[in-house]
This record gives C-alpha cells, structure tokens and sequence, in this order.
C-alpha cells in the first residue's frame, strides 16, 4: 500500500429559493457548511448531491448548473473534492435530524458571513459576481 492518501469524493449543492441560499449547521462540527456528503460506493456525484441534500435538509431539488469543484484537505489530512451544483427546491421541508441541526435561508452576503469555511464561502462569492 502506497501513502498517498485517496481523494475523498464527496458532492452537495447551493440551494436556492426567492434569491436566498440555504446553509446548514453540523453539531458534530460546530460549523455552517453548504449540504454535502461523500458518494456511496459506484454512485454518481449527481445521485449523491440530490441524495445528501435531501437527507440534510428535507428538500428535494432538481440539478441546475454545475459548479466549479473545490479542492481541500479534509480535518483528517486526507485530499477531498466537493462537486456542486446549483439546486432548485422542488419539494419538502427542513426538519432536525443526525447530521443537521439548523437550516438558515440567508441573502448570498450573508451566506458568506457565516459560512465557516472559505471554500464555501468563495463558492458563494464566485455565484455573487
């Protein structure tokens, strides 16, 4: 075994409703972050963002855009890239659960106040220009 470290695979979305995006709070972490999780074994990154939004926020959405992927180092040292798409809610409603405990709909700018990580937060930036 080699030791590189496998990229973790991993997509979510920028949820979008009345010009407000939707950003969640993890109590594992203590963070805000953008609904997102890793790809369940030989699924696509598309099924995974629908799959992990709905299971973080309740909200079933339709795919819209791709995203520029975002690339980082994941709080166990190993390389992770996000894919995203832009989302649109379809159905459903925010209700707690294991993985999010809050669910805020905020105006971009003040999706990238609290955001807690700058990859999110430049992901917000970049839809904003």
């Amino acid at each position: 075994m080699s030791g590189v470290a496998r990229t973790i695979e991993a997509a979510g979305g920028v949820v979008e409703r009345d010009g407000l995006i939707a950003v969640v709070h993890r109590p594992r972490y203590d963070d805000w972050s953008l609904p997102k999780g890793k790809l369940d074994k030989n699924e696509s990154s598309e099924r995974a963002a629908l799959r992990e939004v709905l299971e973080e926020t309740g909200l079933s959405c339709q795919l819209g855009e791709e995203l520029e992927p975002v690339s980082y180092t994941d709080n166990r040292g190993r390389p992770k890239v996000v894919r995203y798409w832009r989302m649109e809610v379809v159905e459903g409603a925010f209700v707690e659960n294991d993985e999010v405990d809050e669910l805020r709909w905020l105006k971009p700018q003040e999706a990238i106040e609290l955001l807690s990580y700058a990859h999110d937060r430049e992901l917000i930036e970049a839809l904003s220009q």
